[in-house]
């Protein structure tokens, strides 16, 4: 049996991540999206269960104490995690799994996961990216705090496998679904019997 495949979509804050994602998954019944864990508070329209499993600071201590997480960090003062049953029972059942996290968690994934694909999504200028964060409905001190951290996650981009400008959104999701095709296609992920001539 065919082996699933761990697609890590990272993305500066206002990026447009979240929407690819989700277009993704409306367009690929073989993907499945791995809902992150956070002690961060709800945004308007979000559910816990969907976009995120919202957890209280105690609750998301006791899972890394439990080793309940593939990965973990403390972002913007929140923590995030990404829960390590999902991923590990979705790939040895053959599904895709495209998971949206920050670049410090994509690059630890990484390390325990070579054969992941990491995808960074870039705006196409930071000018663009501020007034896409001036858009959201935050705190100029958050937005602030969340361009400036932009900087540093956008000069991690050359650490991953492919870069992804987002200017047009149907175009970014096109080029993200060629970069799945291609790397589904590639021997190591094939069974071997698919190898060998028959």
């Amino acid at each position: 049996m065919r082996k699933g495949m761990l697609v890590v979509i990272s993305a500066p804050s206002g990026t447009g991540k979240s929407t690819i994602c989700r277009k993704l998954l409306q367009k690929h019944r073989d993907l499945k999206y791995s809902v992150s864990c956070t002690t961060r508070v709800p945004r308007p329209g979000e559910k816990h269960g969907k976009h995120y499993f919202f957890l209280s600071e105690k609750e998301f201590k006791q899972k890394i104490h439990r080793n309940e997480f593939l990965e973990w960090a403390l972002v913007h003062d929140q923590y995030y995690g990404t829960p390590r049953h999902f991923i590990d029972s979705n790939l040895k059942e053959g599904w895709n799994i495209v998971l949206a996290i920050d670049v410090q968690g994509a690059l630890s994934i990484h390390e325990k996961m070579p054969d992941a694909v990491l995808v960074f999504v870039t705006p196409p200028s930071m000018e663009t990216l501020k007034e896409r964060l001036a858009g959201r409905r935050e705190a100029a001190e958050s937005a602030a705090k969340r361009l400036a951290s932009s900087r540093g996650e956008m000069s991690a981009a050359r650490k991953y496998d492919y870069l992804v400008i987002n200017d047009e959104l149907d175009k970014a999701v096109a080029q993200i679904e060629a970069i799945l095709t291609a790397e589904g296609l590639r021997t190591f992920r094939q069974p071997v019997s698919d190898l060998t001539p028959a």
